[in-house]
């Protein structure tokens, strides 16, 4: 939704905004002109933020302004809005004032609150009810006249039901208001007469808001006629699809409501019937059973072996109702088979069961009850009931749910019963951007993400935080696989399933997320070990000013040694170089340095020829190229002071080094050998994937040149290492040096040429 925010640096001034996330009454804010760019995002409060819906600055003659991060960004601001506003959804004027202020509508329906209830058996009765208890919506409701000794007799409604209506709503539409059929002979006339001036006096002070009809469906018109045959799911037997008939129609002027009866052809059968609307849940089409392999049952005194509905309106000299009169009978909203819900007890509506969906025919759904004795277990429910819930809404609203009839540890019990609900609520988590990054992160992506993410759920939040750091990661599938193996005995966790999108690849992984406040700090810190980054790059706590690791004067080497793979930090011997990268054989002591040096240089640089390269600048030119290739294992990096070395040292090493290929290996006029040192004749950052492949086929590499992917061009070429070049190809570590090499002879003649 849009709306219009009061800047904070400009008084008096307004921009229009975009809702990004709500959390209660907490919005994620992005100011418009930001498109998809995070780091401007905010939170406010609805209850205490100057918020307005688009056009109130309008309306009352105050000023719309851009902030002032991006002023310049466009000429002409108006035009800018008018495109951006076009088909969008503005906040209504009701969620940002009044007593829906920062408010869910259910949050609206307090306890003591009066509405009117209407009569399950006849449609044109209604008789006041009070709110007993609410939870999430659905409401615990006692007629009016009852005591609390009488509580069997409350009614559990959600409140979108459309038997619930506003105090007065009867007499406005010129209904009757009569006690219950089924209670009236628990008082006389004359008490429920009481009862009622009572409920109309609570009401007048504590009604149900009208606000709460607002999301209220309107039932449509029938268009059924007496006589006609349908299949009905069972009111009064489970499991049971049975043939009934219409036996009564406008019952008002309205024409909303009609009356079914159980088919019984026994002599003296007592009639069950119930009054039904368009949109009842449970009323089929005949022939839905045989068309979805569904039994149907026989009606009572039915003569002969199987029952055949042509046959069945033939005797009967009835027709069966069109299918236009049914709602759409092959909506299923995407259940499944074997699915996992919560779901209403229909045999006791103040229990909530863990549900498991057995079958799906069209609209309808078979239930199997876990924790309720067979053969109660099993029900039907329409996909669109008001009595199923997704898998956490108990614990959501407080409500207990019954469990499985499985043996549960007495851990698990005691969180359930004893753990205050306020532990499982944290407030902010911090992203600390200055913080080291480690291997596996993109400092650039990282500097985009919000400073923090929350107050809320803990699992929500963190869930989002986790989000966020994958798709800040080079690879946001390795990233997924290292939080996977996360796992500490003492945390009380929820598993959540997390995604990563990697060349155009989704990824999906199972993740247990720490659901207690007081665990979180230890939880963030250990996701930081696993990542090899900085132990405060996020969590509970803000930095200010100086990370108490000092991180920002450490190294990458340092880092993986401390908090990642702990790894043995020696230096290679002169053998060692030999055979990893073709050295020759050491002389002196400062020789030797600088062939460590470069070695260290070569392992580690997303782009090897950047002059001072900082962890922080081999991320960000990483992040420039567009690459997501860099490698996420662990890695060594070097000092400032070494760098610099390099600089000086490694064009010259280079051409002792390379001084045993000829120029003959130069081809189609690309580059030539001068002095044993590869020449360019053409900038490699130009070169297409082809021009890629024609230079490794003019060296001794050529046959490797099949396994390069099909994406590598110059610029990728130029940020190939020893690591990537191992995974991406899947080369053993001789033909990958060997292959390097030809590289770090591109890489040298580009510094040379072409880098200033």
């Amino acid at each position: 939704m849009k709306l219009e925010v009061a800047n904070k640096n400009s008084p008096d001034t307004y921009w229009v905004a975009t809702i990004i996330t709500t959390c209660g009454q907490l919005l994620l804010l992005r100011f418009s002109g930001y498109g998809e760019d995070r780091k401007a995002d905010f939170w406010c409060d609805v209850m205490t933020a100057e918020l307005h819906p688009v056009g109130w600055c309008t309306q009352n003659n105050k000023t719309l302004m851009p902030p002032e991060a991006i002023k310049e960004k466009y000429s002409d601001w108006t035009e800018f809005l008018v495109q951006d506003l076009t088909g969008s959804r503005t906040a209504p004027a009701n969620l940002l004032e009044g007593p829906l202020r920062g408010k869910n509508t259910v949050d609206l329906i307090v306890d003591g609150s009066v509405s009117e209830l209407q009569d399950v058996s006849d449609p044109f009765l209604y008789w006041p009810a009070r709110v007993i208890q609410n939870v999430g919506g659905r409401l615990r409701l006692r007629y009016a006249g009852l005591s609390d000794d009488q509580h069997d007799e409350d009614v559990w409604l959600f409140y979108l039901d459309v038997r619930l209506r506003p105090l007065g709503w009867a007499l406005e539409n010129r209904l009757a208001l009569e006690p219950p059929t089924a209670l009236r002979s628990l008082k006389s006339p004359s008490d429920w007469q009481q009862a009622l001036e009572d409920a109309q006096d609570d009401g007048a002070k504590n009604p149900l808001p009208l606000a709460v009809f607002k999301d209220h469906v309107d039932l449509p018109k029938h268009s059924f006629k007496t006589g006609m045959k349908l299949e009905m799911v069972s009111p009064w037997e489970q499991l049971q699809i049975c043939p009934v008939s219409v036996t009564k129609v406008s019952l008002a002027e309205n024409n909303i409501y009609f009356q079914v009866t159980l088919d019984d052809l026994t002599v003296d059968a007592m009639p069950q019937f119930v009054v039904c609307h368009a949109n009842s849940p449970g009323i089929l089409p005949v022939q839905w059973c045989l068309k979805n392999g569904v039994a149907l049952e026989r009606p009572w005194g039915y003569e002969g072996q199987d029952f055949d509905w042509a046959d069945y309106l033939k005797q009967s000299g009835t027709e069966a109702a069109p299918d236009t009169c049914f709602p759409d009978t092959w909506q299923n909203r995407g259940f499944a088979k074997d699915m996992m819900l919560e779901a209403v007890n229909p045999h006791r509506p103040a229990e909530v069961c863990v549900a498991q969906i057995t079958q799906v025919r069209g609209r309808l759904l078979w239930l199997r009850l876990e924790g309720v004795a067979k053969p109660l277990s099993e029900c039907i429910v329409d996909v669109e009931s008001m009595d199923i819930f997704h898998v956490g809404w108990c614990e959501a609203n407080a409500y207990p749910l019954t469990p499985p009839l499985k043996p549960v540890c007495q851990k698990q019990k005691k969180v359930a019963v004893v753990q205050p609900e306020k532990q499982y609520g944290c407030s902010k988590i911090f992203v600390n951007h200055r913080c080291f990054s480690g291997p596996y992160l993109n400092k650039g992506r990282i500097a985009e993400l919000p400073q923090a993410v929350g107050p809320g759920k803990c699992t929500l939040v963190l869930k989002e935080l986790l989000s966020m750091l994958i798709n800040a990661a080079y690879k946001p599938g390795r990233v997924l696989k290292e939080l996977q193996e996360l796992e500490d005995q003492s945390w009380d966790c929820h598993e959540e399933t997390l995604k990563a999108k990697y060349k155009g690849k989704t990824y999906r992984s199972t993740i247990r997320i720490v659901r207690l406040a007081d665990q979180i700090q230890d939880f963030c810190r250990k996701v930081c070990v696993k990542l090899q980054c900085c132990p405060n790059l996020f969590g509970p706590v803000l930095v200010t000013d100086k990370c108490p690791e000092n991180c920002s004067v450490q190294t990458k080497t340092k880092y993986t040694y401390y908090y990642g793979k702990k790894r043995k930090l020696s230096k290679p011997t002169g053998g060692e170089e030999a055979a990893e990268g073709e050295l020759a054989k050491p002389t002196r002591r400062r020789k030797k340095r600088k062939a460590i040096f470069v070695q260290k240089k070569r392992r580690s640089s997303a782009v090897d020829f950047t002059p001072a390269g900082s962890p922080q600048e081999d991320e960000d030119a990483a992040l420039q190229s567009g690459s997501e290739g860099t490698s996420s294992e662990p890695r060594e990096d070097h000092t400032d002071a070494s760098s610099v070395e390099v600089t000086s040292s490694r064009p010259r090493r280079t051409v002792t080094l390379r001084r045993a290929f000829s120029a003959g290996n130069a081809a189609g006029g690309k580059e030539v050998e001068e002095e044993g040192q590869l020449v360019l004749d053409r900038n490699p950052l130009e070169w297409s994937v082809d021009e890629v492949v024609q230079f490794i086929n003019s060296t001794d590499c050529a046959s490797l040149a099949k396994h390069l992917p099909g994406d590598i061009d110059g610029q990728a070429l130029l940020l190939l290492t020893l690591p990537t070049v191992q995974e991406c190809m899947d080369l053993k570590l001789g033909p990958a040096i060997k292959l390097c090499h030809q590289i770090e002879r591109v890489k040298v003649a580009f510094y040379k040429q072409y880098a200033n």
